[in-house]
């Protein structure tokens, strides 16, 4: 279970860095948009997210093992 916990944090962690690396340049002007969102855009941009990520890990739960 520890194994797979690291390897799952360590995916998070590798594909989190992507952009800083690939592209610094539309970070920053990514995170000056989110400093000047209003905070029910960042509601609403977080709950996408989440549900992006369950039904993600449903997928992958139901057809990848």
């Amino acid at each position: 279970m520890h194994a797979y916990l690291l390897t799952v944090l360590g995916l998070i962690c590798f594909v989190e860095g992507l952009p800083y690396l690939a592209t610094p340049e539309q970070v920053r002007k990514w995170l000056k948009w989110l400093l000047s969102a209003s905070n029910h855009s960042l509601r609403i941009l977080g709950a996408a997210l989440m549900v992006f990520g369950l039904l993600l890990v449903y997928l992958g739960r139901r057809h990848g093992g």
